[in-house]
C-alpha cells in the first residue's frame, strides 16, 4: 500500500485525501488545527464554487450540503459612477448550472471527520523543514496543500509567472443574515467602483445556516482600504455598511435589516498574488510537491480560489492513480503541475486583468453585455471555466470579432 502524506486540511488537501483513501492508499494529513478549532474559528474565505468544481466533489460523494446550501443562479455586473452614486450600466445573466458556497468552517471539519472514519490519520502539528524531513523519510509522496504559513514560503517564487510583487487589494469578508434576496433569481452581485475597488455578495451556507457573504476589494491607499482600525465584529459590520451607503446605495438598501452571521463571521487582510515553483528540495535531497494555492495564489476578485483548488485536486488525484506503483519523481511532479498550470495560467491572467485598469476593449465588452444577453451569458458562464475567456478578453481584435458574432447569435 502506497503511503502518501498531505500537509494542509483545506479544499485541495482534504478533497485529495478523501479521494485517495477510498482508492486504498495509506493517507496521513498533517494540519495545525483540529476540526473543532476550525469550526469555532474565524471565517477563512468566500469560496463560491461553480459547477465544474462542484462536480469534482460530487464525483467523490463529498457534496454533503447540496440540498441545504442556497444556490447561486446567476452573475450580475454593475459599473458605478462614484461621483453621482449611480449605475453607469449593469447586466445580469443566469448560470447554466448553479454555483454554491459552503463556509469552510462547516465543510472542513466534516470532511476531516469523514476522512478519519474511512481510515485516514490526522496529525495535529505545525510543519516546518525539520518535520518535512521526517515525513518524507517514511512516505512515498508528500504534498504541501497549505496556502499559508512559513513552510509555504520555502517554495521559490516563480518570477517569470508572477506579475505582482505587492498586494493589489485590501480584502475583507462579512458573513451576514437578513440581506434582502434578489429577484427573479439569486446571483453574485458584482459592483466595480473605479478608483475605489470592487464589492460583491452572494448567498452561502454557514455555521448558523443560510447567509450572505459580502466581499470588499479595496484598491490600496483608496477609500475602501479602511480596515486597519477595525477591532471588533461590530465595528467590521459598521464599516461594511458605511462603504455600501457611500458607494453602492442600491446594495445598502438590501442590508437594512442585516446582522452578523456570528462573532467570527468576518475577516480582513491582504496578500500578494504569487506563483511558486512546484517542487521543494529539502536539505536531505528529498522532495515535497506543492499543490493548489500553495503554488498559485490568486486574488479573490474573480472568486476562483476554491474552484482552482478543487480542479487541482482532481488533476493530482488522476495523476497519482495513473502512476500506480511507479516512483513519484521530480519529472512526474513537474509534469503534473504543468498540467494544472495549463489551466490555471488562463485563470490567473483573467484575474490579473481585473486588478489592473481595464483596457478599452474590456470596457466595450462589458458595456455590450448590457445590451446583448448573449455576451452577458457568455461572461457569466465563463466563471465556471475561465479558459473560455481567451482570446477575446485579452485581445482587442478578437474582442471585436466576439462582439460581432454575439450580435449575429442574438439576432438569430
Amino acid at each position: 500500500m502506497r503511503r502518501i502524506a498531505i500537509v494542509g486540511a483545506g479544499q485541495s488537501g482534504l478533497q485529495l485525501s478523501l479521494g485517495l483513501i477510498n482508492m486504498g492508499y495509506d493517507v496521513t494529513i498533517f494540519t495545525n488545527r483540529t476540526a473543532e478549532q476550525i469550526a469555532q474559528g474565524r471565517v477563512m474565505s468566500s469560496q463560491c464554487m461553480f459547477h465544474t468544481a462542484l462536480q469534482t466533489e460530487r464525483d467523490l460523494a463529498l457534496n454533503f450540503w447540496e440540498e441545504a446550501c442556497p444556490s447561486v443562479e446567476g452573475i450580475g455586473f454593475t459599473i458605478v459612477n462614484n461621483d453621482e452614486k449611480t449605475k453607469v450600466f449593469e447586466w445580469s445573466a443566469r448560470l447554466k448550472r448553479y454555483a454554491q458556497s459552503v463556509d469552510q468552517r462547516v465543510k472542513m471539519p466534516y470532511w476531516m471527520k469523514t476522512f478519519e472514519e474511512q481510515g485516514g490519520k490526522i496529525v495535529i502539528q505545525d510543519v516546518g523543514i525539520q518535520e518535512l524531513e521526517e515525513i518524507t523519510s517514511n512516505h512515498d509522496l508528500v504534498l504541501l496543500a497549505a496556502g499559508k504559513g512559513e513552510v509555504v514560503k520555502q517554495f521559490a517564487r516563480d518570477d517569470e509567472k508572477s506579475v505582482f510583487d505587492q498586494p493589489q487589494r485590501a480584502l475583507a469578508l462579512t458573513y451576514v443574515q437578513g440581506m434582502k434576496p434578489l429577484s427573479p433569481y439569486s446571483k453574485v452581485t458584482f459592483n466595480v467602483i473605479p478608483g475605489v475597488g470592487e464589492y460583491f455578495s452572494f448567498p452561502a451556507l454557514s455555521v448558523n445556516g443560510p447567509c450572505d457573504i459580502m466581499v470588499f476589494e479595496g484598491i490600496p491607499g483608496g477609500e475602501m482600504d479602511c480596515w486597519q482600525q477595525v477591532k471588533t465584529a461590530e465595528e467590521h459590520l459598521e464599516m461594511s455598511l458605511n462603504i455600501l451607503k457611500k458607494h453602492v446605495p442600491w446594495e445598502y438598501e438590501r442590508c437594512s435589516d442585516i446582522q452578523l452571521n456570528d462573532q467570527n463571521g468576518y475577516l480582513a487582510g491582504r496578500f500578494t498574488p504569487t506563483i511558486r515553483q512546484p517542487i521543494l528540495t529539502l536539505p536531505s535531497g528529498r522532495k515535497v510537491f506543492g499543490m493548489a494555492d500553495a503554488l498559485v495564489v490568486n486574488d479573490p476578485i474573480t472568486g476562483q480560489g476554491s474552484n482552482n483548488a478543487a480542479k487541482c485536486s482532481k488533476i493530482y488525484f488522476d495523476a497519482i492513480l495513473a502512476q500506480a506503483d511507479q516512483d513519484f519523481s521530480s519529472q512526474w511532479m513537474q509534469k503534473t503541475f504543468d498540467q494544472y498550470w495549463e489551466y490555471a495560467e488562463k485563470v490567473v491572467a483573467w484575474t490579473n486583468s481585473l486588478l489592473a485598469p481595464p483596457t478599452p476593449h474590456m470596457i466595450e465588452i462589458l458595456m455590450e453585455a448590457s445590451r446583448n444577453q448573449t455576451i452577458a451569458s457568455e461572461i457569466a458562464n465563463n466563471f465556471d471555466h475561465p479558459v473560455d475567456f481567451s482570446p477575446w478578453w485579452f485581445d482587442a481584435e478578437s474582442a471585436k470579432q466576439f462582439i460581432k458574432q454575439s450580435h449575429v447569435k442574438q439576432v438569430a
